[in-house]
């Protein structure tokens, strides 16, 4: 199964010939772990947009990483771009040039169905698969419970264990769960 690390690896080595040292960073950036969300790499979130050689002077200059964070408050924001930063210099590829892009906007729907599955795995329901259904509430009403699978689940509260979950109970199996919310 392709991933979206895949895609979006394969769409930067398609755009123009690229040196041998992108496909280390894209490997590097899949090995740093969204703090909240440890089951999945800032990759597999899609917050990586793009990875290219950086130019000063008509001369490459190091390396340039797009990087959008989940949410333009999001408080790991300073910790994953240090993390960044750490990460490609101990793999020896340094300088590097960190651009916050916040527009577009970060979506769930940057989410891949592996990153999908393991938020599934570690207790986490997924969020709705397209964010054009974050518009129809009613829908929330049938959220998968990640443990039984059951649709007979409750909202108990708009915020889980962070801002971008919400707590929900599941009526079959009675387990509380957080559910991530689409945005």
């Amino acid at each position: 199964m392709e991933t979206q690390f895949d895609t979006l690896q394969k769409e930067t080595i398609l755009q123009a010939p690229q040196p041998p040292e992108i496909h280390q960073i894209w490997q590097c950036l899949h090995q740093i772990a969204d703090p909240e969300l440890p089951a999945l790499s800032i990759t597999d979130l899609g917050m990586i947009r793009s990875v290219s050689p950086f130019q000063r002077d008509g001369q490459q200059n190091g390396w340039q990483i797009v990087f959008t964070p989940t949410y333009s408050g999001c408080p790991a924001t300073e910790f994953l771009i240090n993390e960044i930063r750490t990460t490609l210099a101990q793999a020896g590829l340094k300088p590097v040039h960190i651009v916050v892009s916040l527009s577009p906007a970060w979506t769930t729907d940057w989410l891949n169905a592996d990153a999908r599955q393991r938020l599934r795995e570690s207790g986490i329901a997924p969020p709705l698969s397209q964010s054009s259904a974050c518009e129809k509430p009613a829908e929330l009403d049938f959220i998968e419970c990640p443990r039984c699978g059951s649709h007979h689940t409750e909202q108990i509260s708009e915020f889980g264990s962070t801002a971008c979950k919400a707590l929900y109970r599941c009526k079959q199996c009675l387990e509380p769960f957080d559910y991530f919310k689409c945005i």
